[in-house]
Protein backbone atom coordinates (compact mmCIF):
# COMPACT_ATOMS: atom_id res chain seq x y z
CA UNK A 1 0.00 0.00 0.00
CA UNK A 2 1.11 3.18 -0.70
CA UNK A 3 1.37 5.75 2.13
CA UNK A 4 1.01 9.71 1.88
CA UNK A 5 1.92 12.57 4.13
CA UNK A 6 -0.79 14.21 5.61
CA UNK A 7 0.66 16.67 8.08
CA UNK A 8 2.28 20.18 7.08
CA UNK A 9 5.23 20.88 9.12
CA UNK A 10 4.11 24.42 9.67
CA UNK A 11 1.34 23.33 11.16
CA UNK A 12 1.78 20.42 13.25
CA UNK A 13 1.12 22.24 16.54
CA UNK A 14 -3.03 21.67 15.29
CA UNK A 15 -4.50 19.12 17.04
CA UNK A 16 -6.48 17.84 14.40
CA UNK A 17 -3.64 17.34 11.68
CA UNK A 18 -1.72 15.24 14.87
CA UNK A 19 -4.54 13.54 14.87
CA UNK A 20 -4.46 12.90 11.22
CA UNK A 21 -0.94 12.42 11.25
CA UNK A 22 -1.06 9.51 13.87
CA UNK A 23 -4.33 7.72 12.24
CA UNK A 24 -2.10 8.13 8.37
CA UNK A 25 1.05 6.61 9.54
CA UNK A 26 1.28 2.57 8.87
CA UNK A 27 1.43 0.86 11.95
CA UNK A 28 3.02 -2.40 13.67
CA UNK A 29 1.71 -3.78 17.46
CA UNK A 30 3.35 -6.37 18.55
CA UNK A 31 1.45 -6.93 22.30
CA UNK A 32 -2.23 -7.75 22.09
CA UNK A 33 -4.57 -10.11 23.28
CA UNK A 34 -7.10 -11.49 21.81
CA UNK A 35 -9.55 -11.68 24.78
CA UNK A 36 -8.68 -8.77 26.22
CA UNK A 37 -10.24 -6.64 22.88
CA UNK A 38 -13.53 -8.79 21.94
CA UNK A 39 -16.19 -6.31 20.95
CA UNK A 40 -18.72 -5.25 23.88
CA UNK A 41 -21.20 -6.07 20.81
CA UNK A 42 -20.22 -9.64 20.06
CA UNK A 43 -19.86 -10.37 23.71
CA UNK A 44 -23.32 -9.62 24.51
CA UNK A 45 -24.34 -11.47 21.85
CA UNK A 46 -22.30 -14.24 22.18
CA UNK A 47 -23.13 -13.92 26.45
CA UNK A 48 -26.62 -14.15 25.37
CA UNK A 49 -26.48 -17.44 22.84
CA UNK A 50 -24.87 -18.97 25.60
CA UNK A 51 -27.31 -18.09 28.48
CA UNK A 52 -24.10 -16.09 30.47
CA UNK A 53 -25.23 -11.99 29.65
CA UNK A 54 -26.90 -12.10 33.50
CA UNK A 55 -29.18 -9.17 31.64
CA UNK A 56 -26.73 -7.05 30.56
CA UNK A 57 -27.39 -4.29 28.01
CA UNK A 58 -24.94 -2.97 25.41
CA UNK A 59 -23.59 -0.41 28.13
CA UNK A 60 -23.80 -3.29 30.67
CA UNK A 61 -21.38 -5.20 28.82
CA UNK A 62 -19.13 -2.55 27.93
CA UNK A 63 -18.50 -1.85 31.93
CA UNK A 64 -18.39 -5.45 32.93
CA UNK A 65 -15.83 -5.92 30.13
CA UNK A 66 -13.59 -2.73 31.11
CA UNK A 67 -10.99 -3.38 33.78
CA UNK A 68 -10.91 -1.37 36.66
CA UNK A 69 -9.32 2.04 36.18
CA UNK A 70 -7.50 2.14 39.30
CA UNK A 71 -7.26 -1.66 40.48
CA UNK A 72 -5.31 -2.86 44.05
CA UNK A 73 -3.27 -5.10 41.73
CA UNK A 74 -3.11 -7.48 38.66
CA UNK A 75 -5.12 -10.07 39.91
CA UNK A 76 -8.26 -7.62 40.15
CA UNK A 77 -7.53 -6.49 36.50
CA UNK A 78 -7.13 -10.12 35.22
CA UNK A 79 -10.54 -10.70 36.57
CA UNK A 80 -11.51 -8.68 33.96
CA UNK A 81 -10.87 -12.00 31.56
CA UNK A 82 -13.61 -14.03 33.08
CA UNK A 83 -15.98 -13.11 31.29
CA UNK A 84 -14.39 -13.21 27.83
CA UNK A 85 -12.78 -16.23 28.46
CA UNK A 86 -16.07 -17.62 29.03
CA UNK A 87 -17.63 -16.99 26.06
CA UNK A 88 -14.60 -18.05 24.12
CA UNK A 89 -15.02 -21.80 24.60
CA UNK A 90 -16.26 -23.12 20.97
CA UNK A 91 -14.71 -22.50 17.68
CA UNK A 92 -17.36 -20.16 15.81
CA UNK A 93 -16.90 -17.69 18.66
CA UNK A 94 -12.79 -17.80 18.61
CA UNK A 95 -13.07 -17.33 15.00
CA UNK A 96 -15.48 -14.84 15.10
CA UNK A 97 -13.58 -12.23 17.78
CA UNK A 98 -9.97 -13.06 16.14
CA UNK A 99 -11.81 -11.99 12.49
CA UNK A 100 -13.20 -8.96 14.42
CA UNK A 101 -10.07 -7.85 16.04
CA UNK A 102 -8.17 -8.26 12.90
CA UNK A 103 -10.57 -5.17 11.32
CA UNK A 104 -10.45 -3.28 14.54
CA UNK A 105 -6.86 -3.09 14.45
CA UNK A 106 -6.64 -2.11 10.46
CA UNK A 107 -9.17 0.45 10.86
CA UNK A 108 -5.84 1.66 13.15
CA UNK A 109 -3.74 1.80 10.25
CA UNK A 110 -2.26 -1.23 11.75
CA UNK A 111 -0.29 -2.85 8.88
CA UNK A 112 1.00 -5.78 11.02
CA UNK A 113 -0.34 -7.14 14.51
CA UNK A 114 1.03 -10.18 16.77
CA UNK A 115 -2.47 -11.08 18.56
CA UNK A 116 -1.85 -13.76 21.49
CA UNK A 117 -3.86 -15.39 23.23
CA UNK A 118 -3.36 -18.67 25.75
CA UNK A 119 -4.91 -22.30 24.08
CA UNK A 120 -5.47 -24.12 27.37
CA UNK A 121 -7.99 -21.39 28.33
CA UNK A 122 -10.14 -22.10 25.99
CA UNK A 123 -10.58 -26.38 26.14
CA UNK A 124 -13.51 -26.04 29.09
CA UNK A 125 -16.22 -26.96 26.62
CA UNK A 126 -14.64 -29.83 24.80
CA UNK A 127 -12.42 -28.17 22.25
CA UNK A 128 -8.27 -29.62 22.22
CA UNK A 129 -5.68 -27.83 22.33
CA UNK A 130 -5.58 -28.61 18.57
CA UNK A 131 -8.78 -26.75 18.02
CA UNK A 132 -8.64 -24.18 19.67
CA UNK A 133 -5.17 -23.13 18.05
CA UNK A 134 -7.42 -24.05 14.30
CA UNK A 135 -9.97 -21.81 15.16
CA UNK A 136 -8.32 -18.83 15.45
CA UNK A 137 -5.91 -19.41 13.02
CA UNK A 138 -9.32 -19.82 10.63
CA UNK A 139 -10.15 -16.73 12.02
CA UNK A 140 -6.95 -14.76 11.15
CA UNK A 141 -7.25 -15.90 7.66
CA UNK A 142 -11.01 -14.36 7.55
CA UNK A 143 -9.87 -11.15 9.02
CA UNK A 144 -6.98 -10.64 6.48
CA UNK A 145 -9.53 -11.56 3.32
CA UNK A 146 -12.05 -9.19 5.29
CA UNK A 147 -9.44 -6.39 5.43
CA UNK A 148 -8.54 -6.97 1.81
CA UNK A 149 -12.01 -6.97 0.61
CA UNK A 150 -12.55 -3.67 2.18
CA UNK A 151 -9.72 -2.19 0.51
CA UNK A 152 -10.18 -3.33 -2.89
CA UNK A 153 -13.63 -4.95 -2.92
CA UNK A 154 -12.04 -8.36 -3.62
CA UNK A 155 -11.16 -11.07 -1.44
CA UNK A 156 -7.30 -11.96 -1.81
CA UNK A 157 -6.38 -14.71 -4.67
CA UNK A 158 -5.17 -17.87 -2.62
CA UNK A 159 -1.35 -17.98 -2.34
CA UNK A 160 0.68 -20.21 -3.94
CA UNK A 161 3.44 -22.35 -2.05
CA UNK A 162 6.01 -20.06 -1.04
CA UNK A 163 4.25 -16.69 -1.37
CA UNK A 164 4.19 -14.11 1.17
CA UNK A 165 0.64 -13.76 2.53
CA UNK A 166 -0.93 -12.14 5.52
CA UNK A 167 -0.99 -14.80 7.34
CA UNK A 168 1.19 -18.01 6.21
CA UNK A 169 -2.55 -19.46 5.44
CA UNK A 170 -4.52 -18.88 2.49
CA UNK A 171 -4.18 -14.94 2.85
CA UNK A 172 -2.61 -14.68 -0.35
CA UNK A 173 -1.62 -11.65 -2.23
CA UNK A 174 -3.92 -8.66 -2.75
CA UNK A 175 -5.40 -8.51 -6.31
CA UNK A 176 -3.62 -6.94 -9.42
CA UNK A 177 -5.94 -3.84 -9.26
CA UNK A 178 -3.95 -2.45 -6.42
CA UNK A 179 -3.36 1.27 -6.57
CA UNK A 180 -0.86 2.19 -8.93
CA UNK A 181 2.50 2.09 -7.08
CA UNK A 182 1.63 -0.01 -4.47
CA UNK A 183 3.94 -3.64 -3.66
CA UNK A 184 1.72 -6.19 -4.94
CA UNK A 185 3.56 -8.85 -2.55
CA UNK A 186 1.98 -6.77 0.61
CA UNK A 187 -1.18 -7.60 1.72
CA UNK A 188 -3.29 -5.05 3.49
CA UNK A 189 -2.41 -6.30 6.66
CA UNK A 190 -0.28 -9.00 8.11
CA UNK A 191 -1.16 -10.64 11.35
CA UNK A 192 1.13 -13.02 13.21
CA UNK A 193 -0.02 -14.92 16.30
CA UNK A 194 1.68 -15.89 19.74
CA UNK A 195 0.50 -18.77 21.84
CA UNK A 196 0.59 -18.00 25.56
CA UNK A 197 1.16 -20.25 28.33
CA UNK A 198 -0.09 -19.68 31.74
CA UNK A 199 2.08 -19.50 34.54
CA UNK A 200 -0.47 -21.42 37.04
CA UNK A 201 -0.57 -24.14 34.89
CA UNK A 202 1.51 -27.03 35.46
CA UNK A 203 4.98 -27.46 33.61
CA UNK A 204 3.75 -30.53 31.43
CA UNK A 205 0.56 -29.02 30.37
CA UNK A 206 2.42 -25.56 28.83
CA UNK A 207 4.99 -27.98 27.31
CA UNK A 208 1.46 -29.32 25.35
CA UNK A 209 1.05 -25.90 24.37
CA UNK A 210 4.05 -25.49 22.95
CA UNK A 211 4.39 -28.41 20.64
CA UNK A 212 0.57 -27.97 19.77
CA UNK A 213 1.70 -24.59 18.69
CA UNK A 214 4.59 -25.20 17.06
CA UNK A 215 2.32 -27.59 14.72
CA UNK A 216 0.93 -24.00 13.27
CA UNK A 217 4.16 -22.49 12.21
CA UNK A 218 3.30 -22.44 8.89
CA UNK A 219 0.20 -21.08 9.56
CA UNK A 220 1.43 -17.78 10.69
CA UNK A 221 2.09 -18.87 14.30
CA UNK A 222 5.50 -17.92 15.31
CA UNK A 223 6.01 -16.80 18.72
CA UNK A 224 5.23 -18.23 22.24
CA UNK A 225 5.02 -16.32 25.82
CA UNK A 226 4.08 -16.96 29.59
CA UNK A 227 2.06 -14.67 31.00
CA UNK A 228 -0.08 -14.84 34.46
CA UNK A 229 -0.40 -13.57 38.12
CA UNK A 230 3.79 -12.81 38.78
CA UNK A 231 2.67 -12.83 42.44
CA UNK A 232 1.46 -16.00 42.83
CA UNK A 233 3.70 -17.70 40.18
CA UNK A 234 6.66 -15.07 40.60
CA UNK A 235 9.46 -17.42 38.89
CA UNK A 236 9.11 -18.14 35.00
CA UNK A 237 11.90 -20.85 35.21
CA UNK A 238 9.40 -23.77 36.33
CA UNK A 239 8.57 -23.52 32.03
CA UNK A 240 11.45 -24.05 31.15
CA UNK A 241 10.88 -27.05 29.33
CA UNK A 242 7.91 -25.24 27.28
CA UNK A 243 9.90 -22.19 26.44
CA UNK A 244 12.52 -24.94 25.44
CA UNK A 245 10.36 -26.85 23.04
CA UNK A 246 8.75 -23.68 21.06
CA UNK A 247 12.47 -22.39 20.92
CA UNK A 248 13.41 -25.30 19.47
CA UNK A 249 10.03 -25.37 17.07
CA UNK A 250 11.55 -22.21 15.60
CA UNK A 251 9.16 -19.86 17.79
CA UNK A 252 9.91 -16.40 18.73
CA UNK A 253 10.01 -16.22 22.78
CA UNK A 254 8.73 -13.46 24.53
CA UNK A 255 7.48 -13.54 28.36
CA UNK A 256 5.38 -11.18 30.57
CA UNK A 257 7.58 -9.76 33.19
CA UNK A 258 6.87 -7.02 35.60
CA UNK A 259 3.50 -6.31 36.07
CA UNK A 260 4.25 -7.23 39.75
CA UNK A 261 7.84 -7.62 41.53
CA UNK A 262 9.34 -4.48 39.90
CA UNK A 263 12.87 -5.24 37.76
CA UNK A 264 13.70 -8.46 39.76
CA UNK A 265 10.67 -9.74 37.60
CA UNK A 266 12.51 -8.65 34.44
CA UNK A 267 15.40 -9.70 35.32
CA UNK A 268 14.77 -12.95 36.39
CA UNK A 269 12.37 -13.20 32.68
CA UNK A 270 15.91 -13.01 31.05
CA UNK A 271 17.06 -16.03 32.14
CA UNK A 272 14.77 -17.87 30.20
CA UNK A 273 16.65 -16.01 27.06
CA UNK A 274 13.75 -14.55 25.45
CA UNK A 275 14.21 -12.09 22.62
CA UNK A 276 11.51 -9.75 24.19
CA UNK A 277 9.93 -9.12 26.87
CA UNK A 278 5.81 -7.92 27.33
CA UNK A 279 5.76 -5.17 29.59
CA UNK A 280 9.14 -4.49 31.77
CA UNK A 281 8.80 -1.02 32.52
CA UNK A 282 10.25 -1.16 35.73
CA UNK A 283 13.24 -2.36 34.39
CA UNK A 284 13.94 1.76 34.54
CA UNK A 285 14.87 1.76 38.42
CA UNK A 286 17.80 -0.96 37.56
CA UNK A 287 21.17 0.78 35.88
CA UNK A 288 22.93 -2.63 35.28
CA UNK A 289 19.40 -4.20 34.42
CA UNK A 290 19.40 -1.48 31.16
CA UNK A 291 22.69 -2.07 30.32
CA UNK A 292 21.95 -5.75 30.08
CA UNK A 293 19.18 -5.11 28.09
CA UNK A 294 21.23 -3.02 25.35
CA UNK A 295 23.51 -5.08 25.46
CA UNK A 296 21.05 -8.03 24.61
CA UNK A 297 18.94 -6.53 22.48
CA UNK A 298 15.75 -7.43 24.47
CA UNK A 299 12.61 -5.18 23.20
CA UNK A 300 10.27 -4.54 25.97
CA UNK A 301 7.03 -4.22 24.41
CA UNK A 302 5.33 -1.93 26.26
CA UNK A 303 1.91 -0.97 27.21
CA UNK A 304 1.62 2.46 29.33
CA UNK A 305 -2.18 2.83 29.56
CA UNK A 306 -2.56 -0.56 31.03
CA UNK A 307 0.04 -0.79 33.42
CA UNK A 308 -1.60 2.26 34.93
CA UNK A 309 -4.75 -0.62 35.56
CA UNK A 310 -2.40 -3.01 36.55
CA UNK A 311 -0.76 -0.48 39.11
CA UNK A 312 2.54 -0.63 37.98
CA UNK A 313 2.73 3.13 37.96
CA UNK A 314 -0.09 5.19 39.53
CA UNK A 315 -0.26 8.01 36.68
CA UNK A 316 -0.01 8.03 33.13
CA UNK A 317 2.23 10.49 33.45
CA UNK A 318 4.44 8.78 35.49
CA UNK A 319 5.33 5.78 33.18
CA UNK A 320 9.07 5.52 32.10
CA UNK A 321 8.00 4.92 28.16
CA UNK A 322 10.24 8.01 27.13
CA UNK A 323 13.33 7.32 29.75
CA UNK A 324 13.88 3.93 28.32
CA UNK A 325 13.68 5.09 24.72
CA UNK A 326 16.03 8.00 25.39
CA UNK A 327 18.04 5.82 27.41
CA UNK A 328 18.55 3.45 24.08
CA UNK A 329 16.36 0.42 25.76
CA UNK A 330 14.73 -1.12 22.38
CA UNK A 331 10.98 -0.57 23.00
CA UNK A 332 7.52 -0.76 21.40
CA UNK A 333 4.07 0.71 22.00
CA UNK A 334 1.16 -1.46 22.19
CA UNK A 335 -2.60 -1.24 23.25
CA UNK A 336 -2.22 -4.66 25.63
CA UNK A 337 -5.93 -5.13 25.48
CA UNK A 338 -8.55 -2.90 23.30
CA UNK A 339 -11.51 -3.43 25.66
CA UNK A 340 -10.35 -4.28 28.70
CA UNK A 341 -8.59 -0.82 28.64
CA UNK A 342 -11.14 0.57 26.56
CA UNK A 343 -7.71 2.31 24.01
CA UNK A 344 -6.98 2.02 20.28
CA UNK A 345 -3.56 2.28 19.13
CA UNK A 346 -4.21 6.01 18.54
CA UNK A 347 -5.02 6.54 21.33
CA UNK A 348 -1.91 5.39 22.88
CA UNK A 349 0.08 7.03 20.17
CA UNK A 350 -1.33 10.15 21.05
CA UNK A 351 -0.78 9.80 25.04
CA UNK A 352 2.69 8.94 24.22
CA UNK A 353 2.89 12.31 22.73
CA UNK A 354 0.25 14.44 24.40
CA UNK A 355 1.19 13.15 27.99
CA UNK A 356 4.39 10.75 27.81
CA UNK A 357 6.30 13.78 26.04
CA UNK A 358 7.51 11.81 22.70
CA UNK A 359 8.26 13.54 19.88
CA UNK A 360 6.79 12.69 16.22
CA UNK A 361 9.98 11.25 15.10
CA UNK A 362 10.17 9.23 18.70
CA UNK A 363 7.09 7.21 18.38
CA UNK A 364 8.14 6.82 14.46
CA UNK A 365 11.16 5.21 15.37
CA UNK A 366 9.84 3.04 17.96
CA UNK A 367 7.15 1.98 15.83
CA UNK A 368 9.56 1.05 13.02
CA UNK A 369 11.69 -0.67 15.60
CA UNK A 370 8.53 -2.97 15.84
CA UNK A 371 9.39 -4.56 12.64
CA UNK A 372 12.84 -5.27 12.97
CA UNK A 373 11.92 -7.26 16.29
CA UNK A 374 8.71 -9.23 14.38
CA UNK A 375 8.31 -12.51 14.82
CA UNK A 376 8.22 -12.91 11.28
CA UNK A 377 11.62 -15.08 11.03
CA UNK A 378 9.01 -17.36 8.78
CA UNK A 379 8.99 -15.08 5.78
CA UNK A 380 12.13 -12.94 5.70
CA UNK A 381 11.19 -11.60 2.69
CA UNK A 382 7.85 -9.79 4.06
CA UNK A 383 9.38 -8.12 6.50
CA UNK A 384 11.56 -6.54 4.00
CA UNK A 385 8.51 -5.48 1.92
CA UNK A 386 6.61 -3.83 5.40
CA UNK A 387 10.05 -2.39 6.01
CA UNK A 388 10.11 -0.69 2.60
CA UNK A 389 6.60 0.44 2.99
CA UNK A 390 6.95 1.94 6.22
CA UNK A 391 10.37 3.54 4.67
CA UNK A 392 8.66 5.21 1.95
CA UNK A 393 5.95 6.53 4.10
CA UNK A 394 8.98 8.34 6.59
CA UNK A 395 10.59 9.35 3.55
CA UNK A 396 7.41 11.25 2.73
CA UNK A 397 6.73 12.96 5.97
CA UNK A 398 8.95 15.66 7.51
CA UNK A 399 7.49 15.01 11.16
CA UNK A 400 8.33 11.53 11.49
CA UNK A 401 11.66 11.55 8.99
CA UNK A 402 14.96 10.82 10.80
Amino acid sequence: MEFHALVDPRRAASHRELDALLRGMPKAELHLHLDGSLRPATALELARERGLDDGLDLAGMRARLAGPAQPLDQAELLRAFDLPIALLQDAEALRRATTELIEDVAADGTRYVEIRWAPALHVERGLSLRDVIAAVVAGTADGVAAVERARTGRAPAPSAPGADSGTGADAGRPPVSSPPGTDAGLPAIVVRLIAVAMRSHDPRANVRVAEEAAAFGGDGLTGFDLAGLEASYPDPRVHRDAIETARAAGLGITLHAGEWGGAPQVRRALELDPARIAHGAPAIDDPSLLDELRARGVTLDLCPTSNVQAAVVPRLADHPLARLLRAQVPVTLSTDDRTVTDITLVDEYRSAIDVLGLTPRELWAMNRHALDVAFLADDEPLRDRLRAAFDAYAAGEPLVRG
